[in-house]
């Protein structure tokens, strides 16, 4: 690489701008990118000041490529450089700039085509266009990339044909951004479909690898709603061997997240399995316990037959030790459990008689006749009442800070 080259892939953020100038206009445009991918996989390995420096040199590439002249892609290396500054998420408007003006055969013609489409977010365009162009089939150096954006693109249509490339991307291209992507699209896809075994086996290999990526929150998010989907499938032993390689932190962060879905889907199995690892993940707080394991926990036997100890639970936790978010759920949750358990109000309820004593209301004389289908009615009203306020708590939940 030359010494220019690695000063830009390896220098702090802060310096990129006084490189910029002097370099960019000596650079050919697949050394540049050659560089962005430096720094992208200084992305996938969790340096997080990394992304800013991405930003600058794709702004740089973006001058270059606005600049160039087609003689400058006789260098096919320049043209392949193009492709991939494109998959990166490049201008649209550069990319149609530069192939306007260029001469291209067939394939390279159909494949600039397709991820123009892409770029410009015409999936269906850019799906007919690459239909018949393999990954495998392309220089080495674009394959991986392009299954990725093939992989995107067959998500939502043909989620086989998705993972397959998917897993191309991540074969071809290892220990790299792409990689991370690939996989971390696979769990949600695994997820989506049901398919435990490859979800497990995705989610460690993740967390093995890139864990500290900056966009390991996405795969939390994944991989949080693929376990509450997939929890009767998969083995909670192995789930909790995958949460337990991560961080302290990372590990009770992920617990609490599965306890708050457990919660809201009201999944008993699982939101035991949360709270034991909550336990393991942390010290405990100085009651013993962690309050907002507490929260999600009594929140989710709202609905059951030990109500009454859920209020006793929620009077229990101090809620200084809740987000501010949390201690709104708390205290509203309070409120709701106390209207749920309190005695019903008799207003607008028939008299009722045992023999010839008098149950409730006034002398049978001055009681209007209720028919038994207005009685039902009525209690019917006060059912449905307590059960909105039940369905309260799922929308408290739902709405609630992560």
């Amino acid at each position: 690489m030359p010494a220019v080259l690695c000063a830009l892939a390896l220098a702090p953020a802060s310096a990129l701008p006084a490189l910029a100038q002097p370099a960019a206009g000596r650079l050919e445009p697949f050394q540049m990118v050659r560089s962005l991918q430096v720094v992208q996989d200084r992305i996938a390995d969790g340096d997080q000041a990394a992304l800013p420096m991405q930003r600058k040199m794709l702004e740089m590439i973006d001058a270059r490529l606005a600049g160039s002249t087609p003689e400058d892609f006789s260098d096919s290396r320049n043209f392949r450089a193009l492709l991939i500054y494109a998959m990166s998420g490049g201008n649209p408007a550069t990319v149609q700039k530069v192939v306007s003006r260029l001469i291209l055969a067939d394939e390279d013609a159909r494949l600039s085509a397709g991820l123009l489409e892409y770029v410009r977010g015409q999936p269906g365009r850019a799906v007919s266009a690459l239909k018949d162009i393999a990954p495998d089939a392309v220089a080495a150096d674009i394959g991986p990339a392009l299954a990725l954006v093939k992989g995107t693109l067959y998500a939502n249509t043909d989620v086989g044909l998705s993972l397959s490339f998917f897993d191309y991307a991540r074969l071809a291209g290892p220990g790299t951004l792409i990689e991370e992507a690939a996989l971390r699209r696979s769990i949600s896809l695994s997820a989506e479909t049901g398919d435990a075994g490859r979800f497990a086996r995705m989610s460690e290999q993740y967390v093995r690898r890139f864990l500290r990526s900056p966009y390991a929150s996405q795969f939390a998010d994944y991989f949080v709603s693929g376990v509450a989907r997939l929890h009767a499938t998969l083995d909670l032993e192995e789930i909790a061997g995958i949460i337990d390689a991560m961080s302290g932190e990372q590990s009770r962060v992920v617990y609490l997240r599965i306890a708050r879905q457990a919660a809201i889907d009201r999944l008993d199995e699982l939101l035991a399995f949360a709270r034991e690892g909550i336990a393991r993940s942390a010290p405990p707080d100085e009651g013993g316990q962690d309050a907002r394991a507490m929260l999600y926990a009594a929140l989710a036997s709202v609905a059951s037959e030990h109500v009454r100890d859920v209020r006793g639970t929620l009077e229990a936790i101090d809620p200084s030790r809740l987000s501010e978010a949390d201690r709104a759920l708390l205290e509203v949750a309070r409120r709701i459990v106390d209207d749920v358990v309190s005695p019903p109000s008799t207003a607008g309820l028939p008299a009722q008689r045992s023999g010839q004593a008098e149950i409730a209301g006034p002398p049978a004389a001055d009681v209007p006749a209720v028919a038994p289908a207005d009685a039902a009615g009525s209690v019917s009203d006060f059912v449905a009442a307590k059960r909105s306020r039940l369905e309260a708590i799922d929308q408290l939940l739902q709405g609630s800070a992560r």
